[in-house]
């Protein structure tokens, strides 16, 4: 048997029982922030990424997947989305994809780790692509939390860009009831929030269906899809959800008419009839989700393996 090309290896655990292997080529970056423990990594297979408290957030070769598909669908179900607020994102790539609607004015991005940003800004160019730059941008360093609480901005859309919530991280009370609760006093009546909420795999469902069951105590519709990012390992859950009730997601040529129309460039991963489909959950999926008791608070917060 021939030796395998790399000696060092990363291993990401993502369960009592699994976890993913990534060559290393080099450790570009590491350093316990304030908050959490920041690594810049070149992998063999997906090049630079960023790592954050041993999981991977996102990846040079295959990020365009994960900040399309967390980015677009909220804004194309909006009307006419002008301002945005993308909490966490540190690495730029969400803010990046926000710019890419012709629509948007202003966006606040808030982020609790001054360090990830400058890390991302450093060793991480192509991820950002100039989007801090852009004098619509507003980088604020605090808690997302405190923020809203102090400020009274009304935004379009607000893109939550989180870690998962682990117990020893920064974000695990970002995602309860109440944290939701604040979030629609900051939504237009149209407004749209979108976030990613870990995994769907076969055996551990239970933080995509939680985080479903919460969202669905504060807003009228909720939309839970899936996508599929390489470097995760596993097949990966999103949620979108909007202070107006909706009736459904759009038929693939209104989606496909609404990127013609209002987005810069091409995309490099989702279409028309893929905004559509991703909404379909396998049947195994929505019955989890249609039985779910599990509501996230302050005072019982759900937290990821870890």
């Amino acid at each position: 048997m021939a030796a395998p090309k790399n000696s060092k290896w990363y291993l990401e655990v993502l369960g009592p029982d699994e976890g993913h292997l990534h060559g290393i080529r080099s450790v570009l970056f590491s350093k316990q922030s304030p908050f959490q423990h920041i690594e810049v990594i070149e992998f063999g297979d997906y090049s630079r990424s960023l790592v954050l408290d041993g999981k991977v957030q996102s990846t040079e070769k295959d990020e365009f997947i994960y900040h399309e598909a967390l980015v677009h669908p909220a804004l194309l179900t909006h009307p006419n989305p002008q301002r945005v607020m993308i909490i966490g994102g540190g690495e730029g790539a969400t803010l990046r994809e926000a710019f890419r609607h012709r629509s948007i004015t202003r966006a606040v991005m808030v982020d609790v780790d001054r360090e990830v940003v400058e890390v991302s800004r450093r060793f991480l160019p192509e991820f950002h692509g100039g989007a801090y730059d852009d004098p619509r941008t507003e980088l604020v360093i605090e808690d997302a939390r405190r923020w809203l609480e102090t400020h009274d901005d009304i935004f379009d859309a607000i893109i939550i860009d989180l870690s998962d919530p682990i117990e020893e991280g920064p974000c695990y009370r970002l995602y309860t009831r109440e944290f939701y609760q604040l979030i629609t006093r900051r939504l237009s009546p149209q407004g749209v929030i979108a976030l990613q909420s870990g995994t769907v795999a076969i055996h551990d469902l239970l933080n995509f269906s939680a985080i479903s069951k919460t969202l669905q105590t504060t807003f009228p519709t909720v939309w839970p899809y899936t996508g599929s990012v390489p470097c995760f390992g596993l097949p990966w859950g999103f949620q979108l959800a909007s202070k107006e009730r909706l009736p459904a997601p759009y038929a693939a040529s209104e989606y496909e008419d609404r990127i013609r129309r209002r987005i810069h460039g091409e995309l490099k991963y989702l279409t028309g009839a893929l905004c559509a489909a991703q909404f379909v959950l396998p049947k195994h999926v929505r019955a989890r989700i249609e039985r779910e008791d599990r509501i996230i608070e302050d005072d019982a917060p759900l937290y990821i393996y870890h």
